[in-house]
């Protein structure tokens, strides 16, 4: 069972600034019908800048260790926290930044296929088809948002023109982090 469905823990904020965390009060620990407090950013008591959500299962570096917490920075920057329903963890979390350069490389060649997928698909016409590419490409059919697809599993179609976007997307965005990386990496 998961152990932060059963019962309710605070989310852990990090200031990267004052290299400080801490525990956000939620308000439906007063009003149990909001969700909107929850949704707002969350400044530092200490400088006033805004707070990073790092998730339930983040453990902050010691505050002096600079080099820890820059990590966390450029962890948290691309994307990288530490949610997860308390089962099995946040997942896979490099340790440093050739690890994360490496990592987001490994998803960059992952995000260069799904486009060429898509770039190159035609969508199948009979029933033959369908179940043929159904079970040879659901993996590339489950990877792109529901909203770029509609019908149901028998008459599915999906809009190529935002698949492809959609994919141009993310492989740009995970370029200029990478980029980023790199930049911060040869100023340290």
């Amino acid at each position: 069972m998961c152990r932060y469905g059963i019962n309710t823990y605070k989310p852990h904020y990090a200031c990267f600034e004052c290299r400080k965390t801490f525990k956000r009060r939620l308000l439906k620990d007063i009003d149990r019908d909001s969700k909107e407090f929850e949704k707002q950013s969350y400044k530092c008591p200490e400088c006033g800048g805004i707070t990073a959500n790092m998730g339930f299962d983040f453990e902050s570096p010691k505050k002096p260790d600079a080099k820890a917490w820059n990590h966390m920075e450029s962890l948290y920057e691309t994307g990288i926290t530490f949610h997860s329903c308390g089962c099995t963890g946040p997942g896979y979390i490099p340790r440093d930044k050739n690890k994360l350069i490496e990592f987001l490389n490994e998803k960059k060649v992952i995000y260069v296929e799904n486009l060429r997928f898509w770039t190159t698909r035609l969508e199948p016409e009979n029933e033959s088809e369908k179940s043929k590419d159904w079970d040879e490409n659901s993996h590339f059919l489950f990877s792109l948002p529901r909203e770029f697809t509609t019908g149901t599993k028998k008459k599915r179609h999906t809009d190529l023109k935002k698949a492809v976007e959609y994919w141009t997307d993310r492989i740009n965005d995970i370029e200029s982090k990478i980029i980023k990386i790199i930049g911060t990496f040869a100023h340290n």
